[in-house]
């Protein structure tokens, strides 16, 4: 295992966002902190460099046919006063088989606003199986701002499959999240997304998915909740250039005075297109509350209950 020094605050958002040392540390890796690197490790199969174009971040070029390991690439900013911008590619061969995990947690108790932003692409040959976990958070003293405003583009060949699953579950004051995705004939994307906004926190949601390739599909999945004074967005595009399948589900609790704002579109450009897209905003329903009432929580903890049923 690496031998890297964390402080308390670092190793605690790592294991938040992305596990714990031992997990982290037995492959491949790369430790972003305060816009340096702490640690980075390749493996056989997955190899991890600066970017050659002399932008922060990194190229990740995973081997064809690599099977069952996992990469990771964590980001953590523990002062106040940092704009982090990264850019991270991510090359992975025919037939390969893996995990990435990402995320970002930021920390502050005192001082200026802190942000990051990271810019992901993911490139995936034909056959290439990609699982994407994204986790971001933030910690600290609640009057410290915190922004984190991730960008993905996905570019899939040939009956490659991304599964994306992103988790926001609360401590982030600001964030505005874009993902755009070209998929190719036989490829199938995946997104799960989880938000949980509180006080005056405000999240943006923005899906755009390009179906080219015929037996293409796409099916997006978004669970929030708003709560206090929070809002949201969500907008999602789905163009269905070919025969393919195309499904966007929008499920909203709101709690307190939060809004919620859903606007699902689809745009069929070939008559064997098949998009469908789902939108549901609400309150949680009396009864939920007052049987888990009858059990002997209290009124906030019954909602507490629901809610992360809801977002599992």
């Amino acid at each position: 295992m690496a031998d890297i020094k964390l402080d308390a605050n670092t190793k605690a958002l790592l294991e938040e966002v992305a596990g714990t040392q031992e997990e982290l540390f037995k492959g491949a890796f790369n430790i972003r902190s305060n816009m340096g690197c702490l640690g980075r490790q390749s493996s056989e199969n997955i190899k991890i460099e600066n970017k050659a174009d002399g932008k922060p971040g990194l190229e990740v070029r995973i081997a064809p046919g690599t099977k069952d390991e996992k990469v990771f690439i964590p980001a953590c900013v523990t002062a106040p006063g940092i704009d982090d911008l990264v850019y991270n590619d991510f090359y992975v061969g025919e037939n390969a088989d893996v995990t990435i995990v990402a995320g970002c947690g930021i920390h502050t108790e005192t001082g200026e606003r802190a942000r990051h932003s990271g810019i992901h692409r993911f490139f995936l040959a034909k056959g290439a199986r990609v699982t994407y976990e994204e986790k971001h958070i933030g910690t600290g003293s609640s009057s410290t701002e915190k922004f984190i405003d991730p960008v993905t583009e996905v570019i899939m060949e040939d009956d490659s499959y991304l599964l994306m699953d992103t988790v926001q579950l609360g401590g982030v004051t600001s964030s505005d999240r874009k993902t755009t995705g070209k998929l190719a004939k036989g490829a199938t994307l995946v997104i799960k997304e989880r938000l949980l906004t509180d006080n005056d926190e405000t999240a943006k949601t923005f899906f755009e998915v390009e179906l080219n390739g015929e037996g293409s599909g796409v099916n997006l999945m978004s669970r929030s909740v708003a709560r206090g004074n929070s809002h949201q967005e969500y907008v999602s595009n789905i163009i269905g250039n070919a025969k393919c399948t195309g499904h966007s589900e929008c499920d909203a609790i709101i709690a307190g005075n939060g809004k919620v704002d859903a606007s699902p579109k689809l745009i069929a450009n070939n008559g064997d297109a098949e998009l469908i897209h789902e939108a549901a905003i609400g309150k949680i329903a009396g009864e939920q509350i007052l049987k888990l009432k009858t059990l002997g929580l209290s009124e906030e903890e019954a909602e507490a209950a629901i809610i992360d049923g809801f977002l599992k």
